[in-house]
């Protein structure tokens, strides 16, 4: 069996020996050797190989006769082959003959096509280079002519365009080198330019704000602006626009800052502000016109960022440089200034209302400055004024006189010629005065923008501090001065009462020229009839100040004896100086109050200030009197010097019955001296039965005696009697008296002590 599958197995490893490719027969083989049979295999594969020499010597015998009848055809074929050849070579021989010349022709046309390609390939490349020298030329002359802009384009074309195609010659090399040089040298020249306009715009910034505030050519007929435009392009072609828009915009700044600093001495005279003003303008105009005319150099936001700097700056050196100024026309010329300034960048686009705001603050220091200007004016006047009734001789001069100052007074005007005015020169002046401020009040609120109601208020608030400060002020100091007498002092009266007569005419004078009326709601009043009214009781209780120095002055010449002794059974007189003083307050209030029989220069003093005058001066002089009486020097007094001053009494009631003043009823003049006539009635008539018994009731005779007053004297007489009478112990009289006094003393301390 086993031989049998070895045979089987060997027969299949010939059969993929005869099938299968060389390239894999030894996979086959190894199994061959991988058995024990090998040589039983090579056996096989001999028989097998002989079987197939066999089979290839039978095919060969079946074809040898075919093969030798191609053998005999091929030799045959040699002789005509031999004959070919003979004439191949005779043919070839003509050929080559004959192609000498044709490829002679052809080397020709050789070199003809390459001398063409050659020419053509130059006639391309000058079509692609003789671009770029002429554009390289035009550029030359474009940077010749400092046409920068169109240079920055010939350079772009040439750069991306023509270079390019031109190749890679040693001039294009040499060219695109040079192109970063040019860019840089068009780029510093436009910068150059650039800072030349800016240096020159600053240094003209006074001229272009003139014309601008004028109002006549615009930024653009003033300035060429070209430099502008062309560094613009110039740096947005180089893509550098961020770049120059910072530039621009630093530099700007800088000189913004340097046209908003004022110079020092800005307040001295008006065409200091007036340049200062336009140099603004100008640098405003001109940014203006960068904002509309170059498309993002400058936006909105930037220009209204550099007009708030402005703004604040502005504002404050006006608020710096007014302070010093204390001329009220130039404050009046600035503010107009101020308001043309305003509205020449209102009409660009500028907010100013923080410049009218301001204004308005400087009002407050116009008003300020006025209010001196005029103080010094009614000093003058006043200083100037003779105070004395103005004398009137012709129809022409009342008119004139009336219509300076609105006198109504129709018992005047019957009057004949010459005549003359109750009041002094001051009052029309004064009157005057006070329009002329109303006026200069009204300037200044001119063109602010302000209702007529806003005006008015203004007018009138100034007004009535130009009344309740300034003139008040005035009169006041005119009052007090050490030269002014009484003439003056009455005639002060009759001025100022005619003043407060005249301030509703002043509201209708307001009202007039502002066109609000008087009675608006909310409209502001005068109330400087009040400054009338203070300076007349002022100069009223001057009047009274100075009649009581007048009759102190009369009272030091008293020289009483306090030790005198009773007089006799004649009758006794007045002390001399009493007899003056007297006489001296007849004559004054005659004068004063135009008394039938008085010439009369002067002004007329009003009844009740006359009779409170008078009534002050009698008061006065009692109670001067009871000073002297009770003064701690008057250690001693006896009953002769107590007749004596009740004679000098006597003398000041008859002038108190005379009546030197009309208007009083009675004898309301002679209470003034009540105190005193009852005071020495009592001692000289010894009456302390009387004053003791009715003291405190309502009809006792000696109502006005204090007790406390009548003790003190009580002690100076008894202080007299104690000295002056050494031996008055020996006396039965005298020690009665001694002892009446201290009795009375007594009596007195008693009562004091139960009223008290």
């Amino acid at each position: 069996m086993a031989s049998v599958e070895t045979a089987a197995e060997h027969e299949r490893i010939l059969r993929e020996i005869e099938s299968t490719d060389t390239n894999c027969i030894g996979p086959t083989l190894r199994s061959v050797y991988d058995g024990q049979e090998h040589g039983l295999f090579m056996e096989k594969l001999d028989v097998r190989i002989r079987n197939h020499d066999r089979e290839i010597e039978k095919m060969c015998n079946h074809h040898f006769q075919g093969f030798v009848d191609s053998i005999t055809e091929l030799l045959k074929v040699r002789g005509e082959a031999q004959k070919l050849k003979s004439q191949v070579t005779e043919t070839n021989k003509c050929l080559q003959d004959d192609g000498k010349e044709l490829i002679s022709s052809m080397e020709e046309l050789k070199q003809c096509r390459v001398q063409q390609r050659n020419i053509a390939t130059t006639i391309d490349k000058l079509t692609h280079c003789l671009p770029v020298l002429e554009m390289y030329s035009r550029l030359q002359e474009q940077m010749k002519a400092k046409r920068y802009y169109p240079a920055l384009r010939t350079l772009e074309q040439l750069e991306q365009t023509c270079l390019p195609r031109a190749g890679k010659y040693r001039f294009c090399s040499i060219m695109a080198e040079n192109i970063p040089k040019l860019r840089t040298q068009i780029r510093d020249t436009a910068m150059t330019q650039l800072r030349d306009f800016l240096e020159s715009i600053r240094k003209h910034s006074d001229k272009i704000g003139e014309t601008a505030i004028k109002q006549v050519p615009g930024a653009q007929d003033l300035v060429d602006f070209s430099p502008v435009y062309r560094c613009l392009h110039i740096y947005t072609v180089l893509g550098l626009r961020d770049t120059f828009e910072n530039y621009y915009r630093k530099q700007r700044r800088k000189q913004a800052r340097l046209v908003l600093q004022p110079n020092s001495n800005m307040h001295e005279t008006l065409e200091g502000y007036r340049r200062y003003f336009n140099q603004i303008v100008g640098f405003f105009v001109v940014e203006d016109h960068v904002l509309h005319t170059t498309q993002g150099l400058v936006n909105r936001a930037y220009v209204e960022e550099l007009w708030e700097l402005a703004l604040s700056k502005i504002v404050a050196a006006l608020r710096t440089h007014s302070s010093y100024c204390d001329d009220p026309d130039l404050v009046l010329d600035l503010k107009n200034l101020i308001v043309l300034f305003a509205d020449t960048l209102q009409g660009y686009g500028f907010p100013v209302s923080q410049l009218f705001d301001m204004l308005l603050e400087m009002r407050e220091q116009y008003g300020e400055i006025l209010l001196k200007r005029w103080n010094i004016t009614f000093r003058q006047v006043l200083d100037q004024d003779n105070y004395s009734p103005i004398p009137v001789l012709t129809e022409e001069e009342y008119r004139h006189y009336t219509s300076q100052f609105p006198l109504q007074d129709p018992e005047l005007e019957k009057l004949p010629f010459p005549k003359k005015l109750p009041f002094s020169e001051f009052v029309p002046k004064v009157y005057n005065q006070i329009k002329e401020f109303i006026y200069a009040c009204l300037k200044y609120s001119e063109d602010l923008h302000l209702s007529s109601t806003e005006v008015d208020d203004m007018i009138r608030k100034s007004t009535n501090l130009l009344l309740t400060r300034t003139l008040s002020h005035c009169l006041q100091y005119t009052i007090k001065k050490k030269n002014v007498g009484l003439v003056e002092l009455v005639q002060v009266i009759i001025n100022t009462t005619h003043l407060e007569q005249s301030c509703h005419f002043l509201e209708e004078f307001i009202s007039n020229i502002t066109n609000v009326p008087p009675d608006t709601v909310n409209a502001a009043k005068l109330y400087g009839t009040s400054t009338f009214k203070d300076a007349r009781h002022a100069a009223e209780a001057q009047i009274y100040t100075s009649l009581n120095a007048k009759i102190d002055q009369f009272l030091q010449l008293a020289d009483y004896d306090w030790q005198a002794s009773v007089p006799g059974a004649g009758t006794l007189m007045a002390s001399d100086y009493l007899i003056d003083l007297i006489a001296f307050l007849k004559s004054t209030f005659a004068v004063f109050t135009n008394l039938p029989g008085t010439a009369v220069e002067h002004a007329t003093l009003p009844g009740k200030v006359a009779q409170t005058a008078c009534m002050s001066a009698c008061k006065h002089i009692s109670t001067s009197l009871m000073q002297l009486l009770l003064d701690p020097e008057v250690r001693q007094l006896s009953i002769g010097a107590l007749h004596q001053l009740s004679a000098d009494i006597n003398e000041c009631e008859s002038f108190a019955r005379a009546g030197p003043v009309a208007g009083f009823q009675g004898d309301t003049l002679l209470l003034a001296f009540s105190d005193l006539r009852q005071l020495l009635d009592l001692f000289t008539q010894w009456d302390w039965s009387t004053y003791l018994a009715d003291y405190g009731k309502a009809t006792c005779k000696y109502l006005r005696v204090n007790p406390q007053t009548a003790l003190a004297l009580l002690e100076k007489m008894k202080e007299m009697s104690r000295k002056n009478n050494v031996f008055a112990q020996f006396r039965k009289t005298d020690r009665e008296r001694q002892k009446l006094i201290d009795t009375v003393i007594k009596q007195l301390r008693n009562l004091i002590s139960q009223h008290t």
